[in-house]
């Protein structure tokens, strides 16, 4: 496009052809509505999920919309752009083009909301099958993780003590970073730790080490993939979690503009590798467990117009069950409202050393 812009028809502004494919895309996601409508199903079931039993095709869709973070981005400023008229913009416009993109709201407000959206689905399933269940492990200890994750988004988002400044005040006499940045790098180095032990253990259920710290019961012929994988999880779980740093936050780390396509890339690489295993995972759990009640059928996540006796009715919440949601609600709110505030401190401090 950059490099034949100068060839195209001048009666087209240079923005109309990215809109043209904006809209070619978006005509693909709706139609044909017969194919996309079981998509658009399960995505409003995810979005909704406080309110809808999440089944395992759903909590799989959630966990692939985690790993799409960037992607939204992507899509948020392109929503952006249309609506502010930029496509409209020649190239000897005075008007500046992407202005809004530099403003508070969209940097600060809109960006980490997107971000952390997906986040927040899977963490409220997680919260409903606990509500369900009453079963704190695996459902409240799957939430923490999601909910670590959130609280590297906010750091990420509106704290100042990661940036590259030296001050008066910043390092200590014994050369030690400060505290908020030490805490910083631990939410991280921890949330990413807990995010690929989980991936190991309990959703590809290997770690056993009567097995070499793989399973009994393998599909695919040789050990060393799953290795690969595990190794590949580990390294590319990293660098899922800096990919909550939102871009133009100052941060020293933050990935480098040219280099998001290629996170993107890996991401969703690592992702399809995680989901062939969490597939392997789940038959196997599903088989095993039906077998030892010699059941004839497996259950299946859509419905097949049978009745079959496995489906009973859900039971009612709990008054305890309950009162532990609300509760693990309002704590991750009140980390997530004390993440701000003390950022928003910390704002407060290095501005006024820097004035100094």
């Amino acid at each position: 496009y950059k490099s034949g812009a100068q060839d195209m028809p001048h009666f087209i502004p240079p923005g109309g052809y990215p809109l043209i494919l904006i809209m070619v895309t978006m005509l693909k996601l709706v139609f044909p509505r017969r194919q996309r409508n079981p998509m658009w199903h399960t995505i409003f079931k995810v979005l909704l999920a406080p309110w809808f039993s999440p089944n395992f095709f759903q909590t799989y869709v959630g966990d692939i919309l985690t790993s799409m973070v960037k992607i939204f981005q992507d899509i948020t400023w392109s929503i952006c752009w249309v609506i502010a008229g930029d496509f409209m913009a020649s190239d000897e416009s005075k008007h500046p083009s992407f202005h809004w993109s530099k403003t508070h709201w969209y940097r600060n407000i809109l960006i980490p909301v997107v971000m952390m959206m997906p986040l927040v689905f899977r963490f409220n399933q997680c919260l409903r099958k606990f509500s369900e269940t009453g079963d704190r492990f695996p459902h409240l200890a799957n939430a923490t993780k999601y909910a670590l994750s959130i609280l590297v988004t906010l750091f990420g988002t509106f704290h100042p003590l990661y940036l590259e400044y030296v001050g008066k005040n910043s390092i200590n006499k014994n050369g030690l970073q400060s505290f908020y940045q030490i805490f910083w790098t631990f939410l991280f180095v921890v949330s990413s730790l807990y995010s690929f032990t989980w991936d190991v253990y309990m959703d590809w259920g290997l770690g056993d080490k009567k097995h070499g710290f793989l399973n009994q019961f393998l599909m695919y012929p040789r050990k060393s993939y799953y290795y690969l994988s595990i190794t590949i999880d580990l390294i590319l779980r990293f660098l899922w979690v800096l990919t909550l740093v939102p871009p133009y936050s100052g941060a020293s780390f933050a990935l480098p503009e040219y280099l998001n396509a290629l996170s993107m890339m890996l991401e969703l690489f690592r992702r399809t590798l995680w989901g062939f295993l969490r597939l392997e995972n789940e038959h196997r759990n599903t088989a095993t467990r039906f077998h030892d009640h010699r059941t004839e059928f497996v259950p299946l996540h859509f419905k097949s117009g049978h009745q079959h006796h496995y489906e009973e009715k859900k039971e009612r919440i709990g008054t305890e069950v309950l009162q532990e949601v609300i509760m693990v609600a309002i704590i991750v709110g009140i980390f997530c409202f004390a993440t701000v505030v003390a950022a928003q401190h910390a704002n407060h401090f290095v501005t006024k050393e820097r004035d100094l």
